[in-house]
Order: C-alpha cells, then sequence, then structure tokens
C-alpha cells in the first residue's frame, strides 16, 4: 500500500481538479477525507481550522448526500456544503463499506494558489454520524445514478437551497469543541 505524506508547509499531495475556494468531501479507500481550499488566509484562519470550534451536519435530498460546515474565525457567514459523489469515482477508489470501520473525518486547508497544505486536524465522528455516512455511502455504492444524473440532481439542489437552508434541515449534526494543544514547559 502507497502511503501518502501531508506535511505543513508543503505541496498538497493529493490532485484537486476545482482550482476555486470551497470544500471537497470524498469518502474513499482511504476514508473520510475534507479538503478546505481557501484563496486568501491569514494566521487566524488557519488556527481556527486546526482547533476552533465548528460543527458538521448531513444534508440529504434526491440521493445526494451533502457535508455542511460551519467554522468558527473563518466563515462570518454561516454554513458552508460540499457533495458527496461516491459514484463517481473510478472503481479502485470507490470505497468498501467494510473497510469503512474508522469513525475519523481527515480535514486539510489548502492555500488554493500555491497548492500548500496550511493546517490538518482528525476529528473523531460521533458514532450517529458516522452511522448515518456509512448508510448513504451504501445507497451511493448500490445507485444507478450516472455522472450526469448527479451533476443535473445537484444544480437543481442547488438552485433551490442554500447551505443555510440546508442547515436547518440537518439528518445529523456533530459539534467540535475547541481544542487547544496544551503547552509543554521548556527545560
Amino acid at each position: 500500500m502507497e502511503y501518502t505524506n501531508f506535511q505543513v508547509g508543503e505541496k498538497f499531495p493529493l490532485p484537486i481538479k476545482n482550482q476555486g475556494d470551497g470544500g471537497l468531501f470524498q469518502i474513499d479507500a482511504n476514508g473520510c477525507m475534507f479538503i478546505l481550499q481557501l484563496s486568501k488566509t491569514d494566521v487566524i484562519a488557519t488556527e481556527a481550522f486546526r482547533t476552533g470550534k465548528l460543527e458538521l451536519g448531513l444534508y440529504e435530498q434526491d440521493g445526494i448526500l451533502f457535508l455542511l460546515y460551519k467554522i468558527d474565525g473563518i466563515f462570518k457567514e454561516g454554513w458552508g456544503d460540499c457533495p458527496l459523489g461516491v459514484q463517481l469515482l473510478p472503481p479502485g477508489l470507490k470505497p468498501i463499506l467494510e473497510d469503512l470501520q474508522e469513525p475519523v473525518l481527515h480535514m486539510y486547508l489548502v492555500d488554493t494558489n500555491l497548492q500548500i497544505l496550511l493546517a490538518q486536524r482528525n476529528v473523531e465522528l460521533s458514532e450517529e454520524f458516522f452511522s448515518q455516512l456509512r448508510t448513504s455511502v451504501k445507497a451511493q455504492l448500490e445507485s444507478s445514478m450516472t455522472p450526469g444524473a448527479f451533476v443535473t440532481a445537484l444544480q437543481k439542489i442547488w438552485g433551490q437551497h442554500s447551505s443555510k437552508d440546508m442547515s436547518e434541515n440537518l439528518i445529523v449534526h456533530q459539534s467540535v469543541e475547541m481544542k487547544i494543544p496544551p503547552i509543554t514547559p521548556r527545560h
């Protein structure tokens, strides 16, 4: 198995097709991953991502699951959303439900302009949140939705609902408290 090295301050090691600002949510053979790309960041935004309070939620419509995220210190206007499209992955990257056992969301903050990893964080998902993810992944793996139908449904949903609308109809919600690492005394 090939190991991917995610090193803060280095070039982000995975290819990203969409270069704009926003989130990417993916569940593949390697587990659950959320990548937030921002073109304008500062130390406060980086620290907010790394250690700040955040809220996560799942919204589902027309067979498409959305990860909603709210990160204090980064977004003033509230929630962001990103769809999960398991059926869009190539066969070798699709998740195998039996292997999806680790209830962890691996989070990465990437500078869009430089493609550099600014911060990373692992969030332990609640049993309810992870169970809903597994249920949705199973449904998407069994779905016959084509990539074209996925895009059409996605555009329709985004035309009908803002992230704020979605956040008011979550099927599951999880708050993650601020996590400041302890200061180690110098000797």
